[in-house]
């Protein structure tokens, strides 16, 4: 085996999603910087991520809504184990659990420094690029 084998091995590229019928809306949206939410058509409730059906009466009709992206923060944590390869050059990082002001929870990623603390007001937005289009939530 050739000693400089590992010595500077390829980047692993992060993983793309992959989205199906039901998520194609979002991803699409995603793309272009906007974070949409389902919304039943027969009651009114508000989900995120999408689903087939309405938790609260079960119809099928939905249709989507762009969300303002601002929200509180529920709670968070450090990520400092990468679970793909992709991801080993940015841990320790932070994933943070907000309650988006359509009444419905979101994850994302906070791409600062800055402390949280629970409630603290944030604003979404998409950093989209190479196919990617990551949710992260900024200090409002």
């Amino acid at each position: 085996m050739n000693a400089n084998a590992n010595a500077n091995p390829a980047p692993v590229e992060k993983p793309l999603p992959q989205p199906s019928a039901l998520s194609k809306a979002y991803w699409e949206a995603a793309a272009q910087g906007r974070l949409v939410l389902q919304r039943c058509t027969a009651c009114g409730k508000v989900r995120h991520y999408p689903r087939l059906i309405c938790d609260a009466c079960y119809s099928d009709a939905v249709e989507w809504v762009q969300s303002s992206g601002r929200a509180k923060v529920h709670s968070w944590t450090i990520s400092h184990h990468a679970f793909h390869k992709g991801f080993a050059s940015e841990v320790p990082y932070t994933i943070v659990t907000v309650d988006l002001e359509e009444g419905v929870r979101a994850l994302g990623r906070w791409p600062t420094e800055t402390p949280l603390k629970i409630g603290q007001p944030v604003q979404a937005r998409f950093v989209t690029g190479n196919g990617r289009a990551d949710l992260v939530f900024d200090p409002a």
